[in-house]
């Protein structure tokens, strides 16, 4: 056996070993899985207890040829894990059954976010309802999958994706983590989770609809940024004068952004922007209907960011509107 394919094995048992450990799953619960090369990926088999894994309770399949479809190891998730992987570039999938996650979300349908870490890292995280043991339509998860790499599936557990197995798992604790903040706020204040999901202010531009990065949609997000009076005043607050670029990948269309204290004074297209957020067509599409987090989407890779987050961060209170302003300027 390759040294890779050992190599993958062992990671997978070791990221096991720390699901279980640190109370993600218990018994026979979850599966785990891992992009071996091109066509082939490692899965655990059914019935494996992820915290105490084997190598033998590792199979090989091949997705080109789905093979090992009729082998009774198999697990009734594997049509969930190959959809994924011929749907995203990912490495690796954690689907596991968090208690605390569980429990929240079998009751609500909202994550309160009460830290600027779980609005960073866990963002608005989509929610389906699953009333089987097993996913019978991944259709839908891949669909929720393109709007954030983790997904709850409620009453049965979340689908993690990443490059590297560190990498599904810290979306999946940092989640489970936001739901023990809200648990514990709650102690201190019961209404804490009345009106999860208040609406945003009226719509601005109601009725008008403009062509997804024309110079017509940006001018729109200028005026509608420049009449906000919360984004007026943080911007005075912080400071906020700086040159924010936003790029739409495999075409010739960018809009730079010069704010000075808050208003956004010119549209300079030669301007040097230290800092950059691009994305394909599709994820802006996400972003401009409100259905994906900007700051969420660069943590999780789904866009890129030239500059340094952390320099960016500082603004993090006025950009954060400014996001919520892109989605009440409607795209065609």
């Amino acid at each position: 056996m390759p040294n890779s394919e050992n190599t993958l094995r062992d990671d997978i048992i070791a990221i096991g070993e720390k699901l279980y450990g640190r109370g993600l799953v218990i018994a026979s619960s979850g599966n785990l899985s891992a992009r071996l090369d091109t066509d082939n990926i490692l899965i655990t088999s059914s019935g494996s207890a992820l915290g105490n894994l084997e190598a033998d309770n590792i199979i090989k399949v091949n997705l080109a040829k789905d093979e090992n479809l009729n082998d009774k190891k198999l697990t009734s998730e594997f049509p969930l894990h190959s959809f994924i992987y011929k749907n995203f570039p990912q490495k690796v999938i954690i689907h596991c059954h968090p208690t605390l996650v569980n429990a929240y979300f079998a009751i609500y349908s909202d994550l309160k976010v009460l830290t600027f870490e779980s609005k960073l890292y866990v963002g608005n995280i989509p929610v389906l309802n699953q009333d089987t043991p097993a996913v019978t339509k991944p259709e839908l998860v891949i669909e929720a999958l393109k709007t954030s790499n983790l997904v709850i599936l409620r009453n049965h557990g979340v689908v993690s994706i990443g490059d590297t197995f560190d990498q599904a798992l810290n979306l999946i604790e940092s989640l489970e983590e936001a739901v023990k903040t809200v648990a514990v706020a709650r102690l201190f204040k019961k209404e804490i989770l009345d009106d999860l999901d208040k609406e945003l202010k009226s719509n601005l531009t109601a009725g008008k609809k403009y062509q997804m990065f024309s110079q017509e949609h940006i001018q729109a997000i200028v005026d509608l940024v420049n009449k906000d009076e919360f984004i007026s005043q943080k911007g005075k607050e912080m400071d906020l004068t700086v040159q924010l670029a936003i790029k739409l990948n495999d075409s010739d269309k960018e809009h730079r952004f010069t704010f000075k204290e808050g208003k956004i004074t010119s549209l300079d297209p030669t301007s040097d922007a230290p800092f950059v957020i691009s994305a394909p067509a599709d994820i802006w599409e996400l972003v401009f209907l409100g259905k994906l987090d900007s700051f969420v989407a660069v943590t999780q890779g789904k866009m890129k960011l030239e500059g340094q987050l952390g320099q960016l961060a500082r603004w993090y209170v006025p950009f954060t509107r400014l996001f919520e302003l892109f989605k009440e300027v409607k795209v065609k």
